[in-house]
């Protein structure tokens, strides 16, 4: 156990070095005048300008914007996903119905419409949101379908012999058993949502990050686009922290969790 505890140290301290050493070797090339801050300014003057931003203001007010965009995003087309994969895992007459179509409208780029969506809704809130829905959707409803059909036709028997009824059945059985795959959606999810967030701001946009990135780059402020790249960066492994979070709350009881649980992380 505790050479266990000290290999998992280990990894840890070799991720996190990793990243710390790519920082320092980027401020000292950058010191040193061998890459030049109008093409990619330091850390330490990406962190002066994001301090400013914060003392002003403007950096929690971009951050507030994009924030809420994204999870509205994701909370319409993560649901409306969810439920499609639910209804077609479940019952096979919706796959008959709806599954092809969805497939076919699934091959479609969802920010290959962005132009339609932009003349349909306009550069207002509603076309960001849609954008985000739109990226999302399918891979939630991808891994709920998929989590559904896997689920072991003998459990759910099982269920029935022991009496459970159709509510009962779904949400002892059905849903744990498919819930492992739903989170990967989610997870999917949550960084084509960031993506595609990214792409709406900087094409139609007077508030949020991306709007900060394209007035810094008007004005050749390279100190703000580098920070404001690296705002999306940290937003999407917040995100991607959030629900491994969720994994290991809600799936304390599948055997793979359990062998990871015990192994240092």
């Amino acid at each position: 156990m505790k050479l266990r505890r000290q290999a998992g140290n280990g990894r840890k301290l070799v991720s996190a070095a990793i990243p710390v050493l790519v920082i320092v070797l980027w401020q000292v090339l950058g010191a040193f005048g061998l890459i030049a801050s109008s093409v990619l300014p330091t850390p330490l003057q990406v962190v002066q300008a994001g301090v400013h931003l914060a003392v002003t203001g403007t950096l929690w007010s971009a951050l507030s914007v994009s924030a809420g965009r994204a999870f509205l995003g994701f909370a319409i087309g993560g649901g409306v996903g969810f439920v499609l994969g639910l209804l077609n895992g479940v019952f096979r007459w919706a796959e008959t119905v709806f599954d092809a179509t969805l497939q076919m409208v699934r091959t479609i780029p969802h920010l290959a419409l962005i132009p339609l969506v932009i003349l349909w809704f306009g550069i207002g809130e509603e076309a960001k949101v849609i954008l985000v829905a739109l990226g999302v959707l399918f891979p939630v409803y991808l891994n709920t379908f998929h989590g559904i059909k896997s689920v072991d036709p003998g459990l759910i028997e099982m269920g029935k012999v022991y009496g459970l009824n159709t509510l009962s059945l779904y949400l002892k059985v059905i849903l744990p058993g498919a819930l492992s795959s739903v989170l990967v959606g989610v997870r999917y999810g949550l960084g084509v949502m960031w993506t595609t967030l990214i792409v709406a701001e900087t094409i139609a946009s007077n508030t949020g990050i991306g709007y900060l990135a394209m007035n810094a780059r008007e004005f050749m402020q390279m100190d703000v686009v580098v920070l404001s790249i690296l705002l999306y960066a940290l937003l999407g492994t917040l995100s991607d922290v959030m629900a491994r979070t969720l994994e290991k709350k809600w799936l304390r009881w599948h055997p793979q969790f359990q062998v990871s649980a015990a192994e240092p992380a």
